[in-house]
């Protein structure tokens, strides 16, 4: 089963639960409801039936918690709770379910929400407000924080900032209920930092850049440092057209990395060579401007959410080569930007 977060207005269906069927790939719809005005990104509790949405109210955001029936997919609300800042565009729930982290692009904050054993979320108990910018005049001028994931080892959370540059690491401390700056990590002017997406085994992490459509490969030290090791466009080198890169993640074998083009709409592929990454194919996407993916936890099959042609298109993961395939599945949803696995 999935979750799905869309664009879509106040008073619309925003959140949807689907079945996955195994075999084919399939998408079925199961629930919707009412989140509130776009409830872009969700994430799921990793040992219960629990999905959050970041939702865009103003001035502050909101977290709203939801239980999932595990046979029919029904949603039903169990909190709500102000996010700690304005415009929450990514959240993320810690490895052991205690914690929700958020990312606040126009509030230019992270914050840390405590997860009750039912589900419900607590009010943050830590927000950091970020500082800084960059060279872009009209995307870097204040800290924009695009994602907030925990590292391999839960101690430390990892934020890329597109504003700055940076990617800002924080130490969690779960004894005080609060993060602490532990390292900023910078990366070249211009490149727009967005989502970080680390291999099984926790060596390495992938930075996608929205601003240069690039992904960055990132040793990960002990003390949860990052070291830049080399860096891959996402376009061909004879591109001329306007495009934002998006989503970034690896494949549950870590032998391949996956990343999506916003305008010139594709899928990359690329093989994890040691510290580097070889582009191996690219496949136009089925729809435009897919803000979101994810590969099923199988590692058999990839999901596009493409955001402008209402639909979520599913393609086939050949496991020995990495080549994608499209395969006669579609699934139509209101601009859907995250699918989430429960």
């Amino acid at each position: 089963m999935a979750a799905i977060g869309t664009y879509s207005a106040a008073t619309s269906t925003g959140v949807h639960t689907v079945a996955v069927d195994p075999d084919t790939g399939a998408l079925t719809q199961l629930d919707s409801v009412v989140a509130g005005p776009n409830p872009t990104f969700v994430a799921s509790h990793p040992h219960d039936e629990y999905v959050y949405a970041a939702v865009r109210t103003e001035p502050e955001g909101l977290i709203k918690a939801f239980q999932v029936d595990n046979d029919t997919g029904e949603l039903s609300l169990v909190s709500s709770i102000e996010s700690g800042a304005l415009s929450p565009c990514h959240c993320s729930v810690d490895a052991t379910g205690e914690y929700l982290f958020v990312a606040h692009y126009e509030g230019g904050s992270v914050s840390m929400l405590p997860l009750g054993s039912d589900g419900t979320v607590a009010a943050p108990t830590a927000v950091v407000e970020h500082s800084g910018d960059s060279i872009d005049p009209d995307r870097q001028t204040s800290p924009h924080p695009h994602s907030a994931n925990p590292g391999p080892a839960n101690d430390y959370l990892y934020v890329p900032d597109l504003g700055t540059d940076q990617v800002i690491v924080y130490e969690i401390r779960p004894a005080e209920d609060d993060i602490t700056v532990h390292r900023t990590v910078d990366v070249a002017p211009g490149s727009g930092p967005r989502h970080l997406s680390f291999g099984p085994d926790g060596e390495y992490g992938y930075l996608i850049n929205e601003l240069d459509s690039t992904v960055t490969v990132f040793e990960r030290a002990p003390d949860g440092d990052l070291s830049e090791q080399s860096k891959i466009s996402t376009l061909p080198a004879d591109f001329e057209g306007e495009n934002k890169t998006a989503e970034v993640e690896v494949h549950p074998s870590g032998r391949y990395v996956f990343a999506s083009n916003r305008g010139r709409d594709t899928i990359v592929t690329f093989a994890v060579a040691g510290d580097e990454l070889r582009h191996i194919g690219e496949i136009p996407t089925g729809g435009a401007w897919p803000r979101h993916f994810s590969v099923s936890p199988t590692g058999e099959f990839l999901f596009v959410e493409n955001r402008d042609t209402n639909g979520i298109v599913v393609f086939d993961i050949d496991i020995e080569t990495g080549e994608l395939t499209r395969i006669d599945e579609r699934l139509a949803v209101t601009e859907p930007v995250c699918l989430q696995w429960v």
